[in-house]
């Protein structure tokens, strides 16, 4: 938080309480290129995790455990790209919030929501390639349609149950006489917390279930218990696996999505970083760098399509089936999503 940005006149700011927006140099030009930029971001991302949540729902062949909990994070990328980007694109270029106080609480309760969502849904993908990978007999048992749904409803209501609530009480900017400056002498709107509870969110939010996920995949690309369990087997039974579960698959699944999983710990951790240590800088960070490190959180739902159109073959021929309008096909629920040998 800048706190260059409270006026002069402090006094006469806060007894009339006239907001006005801080002011900003930037040359029309550079307007217009962060404006494409974000654009374009919005864009993929909206397009892109529509793309997954159409495939994932229409295609019969892609209905699994691990892409049912791959649909529901897309729907948090969408939604992050069609609610959330536009009012911080805003925002960002024009370093003003034109949009009301109401609107500014729902947008940064959203924001966070949404962010949160996304940590807990890698979390839990990654315990499921855990019993995938390392597990795989006993993975058809442990992963069921109810426990993906106990999953998917811990995923939504603990980060909204946190968000909304922590929001709404204030009390993240409890005790920060500079914010409450910001908000009655500006058209202000930036997520903020005092020292508590920047090290709660931090702690709790992102340092536990990002530790919990490289453990995991560190522990699948170290295991060679697939690989044992398999040539163990009787050749009947070794046959029967085989036909349900295909290593290179599922290891190749993992890999994908540990690379997902690191697009989002390098997207979002400066941004954690800023929200844990500027309290104790004295919220001198710049608003142009914390914004900055919004953005880069923002392009990691920007990214996760296009690393699964890089490495997944299904999604490139499922994003042919729905350009092509083939979709639309009566026996198009039933494709071949797959080539031979993926």
């Amino acid at each position: 938080m800048d706190l260059a940005y409270i006026p002069e006149n402090l006094s006469s700011c806060l007894k009339f309480g006239n907001k006005s927006c801080p002011t900003t140099n930037r040359p029309l030009y550079l307007r217009a290129l962060m404006y494409s930029v974000m654009a374009g971001a919005m864009l993929i991302t909206v397009f892109g995790n529509l793309v997954i949540m159409i495939s994932i729902s229409h295609f019969k062949q892609l209905h699994s455990p691990t892409n049912f909990l791959i649909l529901s994070m897309a729907t948090t990328d969408f939604l992050l790209g069609l609610v959330i980007m536009p009012y911080s694109m805003v925002r960002s270029v024009e370093s003003c919030w034109y949009f009301g106080d109401g609107f500014c609480k729902f947008h940064s309760s959203f924001d966070m929501l949404l962010s949160l969502t996304s940590v807990f849904h890698l979390c839990s993908i990654a315990v499921d390639r855990f019993y995938a990978v390392c597990y795989p007999l006993h993975y058809a048992t442990i992963m069921t349609v109810s426990t993906v749904k106990r999953f998917l409803v811990f995923c939504w209501s603990a980060p909204a149950l946190f968000s909304f609530g922590l929001v709404l009480s204030e009390a993240n900017v409890a005790g920060m006489q500079s914010y409450e400056i910001l908000v009655t002498c500006f058209k202000f709107c930036a997520f903020t917390f005092n020292k508590l509870w920047g090290t709660v969110l931090f702690t709790t939010c992102f340092f536990t279930p990002g530790s919990i996920m490289v453990g995991i995949y560190s522990r699948i690309f170290v295991s060679k218990r697939h690989a044992q369990v398999i040539n163990s087997m009787p050749e009947s039974t070794k046959a029967e696996v085989k036909k349900n579960l295909s290593k290179k698959k599922d290891r190749k699944a993992a890999k994908t999505l540990g690379i997902v999983m690191g697009a989002f710990l390098a997207c979002w951790l400066p941004c954690f970083l800023a929200v844990l240590i500027d309290p104790y800088l004295d919220y001198s960070t710049p608003m142009i760098v914390l914004d900055l490190l919004v953005w880069l959180g923002y392009f990691n739902s920007t990214c996760n399509p296009l690393i699964h159109g890089f490495f997944y073959p299904w999604f490139r021929k499922a994003l042919q089936y729905i350009v092509s309008g083939k979709i639309f096909s009566s026996h198009s629920e039933g494709a071949n999503l797959f080539p031979e040998g993926h």
